[in-house]
């Protein structure tokens, strides 16, 4: 009996890596990396900067050219029921979240949302100019990507709202701007957790793949919100729904706050 408590003690000592979860697991050593500074010239003249760029312009340029195309492949159907419907096109824009995070969070970080980019940038993840160019890149991305979809088919695009965001019959502007706000801190929040790298440390022995939790809530947030609004929580894909599609009242929902401010009395409109 005492040959096997000494092999227990023994063993417990041997296998000390191993942290049980809970307070226990926070004597992991980990030192805060320091904050990007705000401006970091030296980026420019990086190619990896520019690689980051170019990951994020083709994550965003996939990401509409996929998820738009679901949503006219249901919009254009007579009987939703031989459509993949709602939840399809919950699961095409979280799946492709998923499958673009994972391919480019190695080169940008793969945000593929100035929401995303903006959040790590009050974080002090990225300097400022890497975060101005991230936005850039997604908006051209997203133009570019439903662009291609019109491309496509012009007719069925423009009949059908081109996959622009607009407050749907029966909520209010109020509801809208909520449920925007309620899903983005969702999205965001999920990012954090997901990319937390001192929760990394601490619980290592708890394997846990970043790309899927963040396409999960990007799935479950389009389950809320997509009769709402459609679902936007990123305004990459809003923007370029909107620029390509080209109509009023795509713009309108977008711009609300200066109709209200009653802009239109200068004769002034959106395109």
């Amino acid at each position: 009996m005492e040959g096997k408590e000494e092999d227990v003690r023994v063993g417990a000592s041997k296998f000390s890596e191993r942290q049980p979860i809970g307070t226990s697991a926070q004597d992991k050593d980990y030192k805060e990396p320091p904050p990007a500074p705000l401006f970091e010239p030296g980026e420019l003249k990086s190619w990896s900067f520019y690689r980051a760029g170019i990951a994020e312009f083709m994550a965003t340029f996939l990401f509409l050219y996929i998820t738009l195309l679901t949503v006219m492949g249901v919009v254009k159907a007579n009987s939703k029921c031989t459509t993949v419907g709602i939840q399809g096109i919950a699961w095409a824009f979280g799946g492709m979240i998923f499958a673009l995070v994972y391919c480019t969070a190695g080169i940008s970080g793969g945000h593929i949302n100035p929401a995303v980019t903006f959040g790590l940038f009050l974080a002090r993840k990225l300097s400022l100019t890497r975060a101005i160019f991230y936005m850039i890149m997604q908006c051209l991305g997203a133009i570019c990507g439903a662009g291609v979809v019109k491309g496509f088919q012009k007719g069925l695009y423009e009949s059908n709202g081109g996959g622009a965001n607009v407050v749907q019959p029966g909520y209010t502007k109020g509801d809208a701007l909520g449920a925007e706000i309620v899903g983005t801190f969702v999205l965001v929040y999920t990012v954090f957790s997901a990319t937390d790298a001192k929760r990394n440390a601490r619980d290592s022995h708890v394997p846990l793949l970043a790309p899927l939790p963040i396409g999960f809530a990007v799935f479950l947030v389009h389950l809320a919100t997509i009769p709402i609004t459609g679902t936007s929580i990123n305004p990459a894909r809003s923007f370029g729904a909107a620029v390509i599609y080209n109509k009023h009242h795509a713009w309108k929902d977008h711009v609300s706050v200066l109709y209200d401010l009653k802009i239109r009395n200068f004769d002034i409109h959106p395109i």
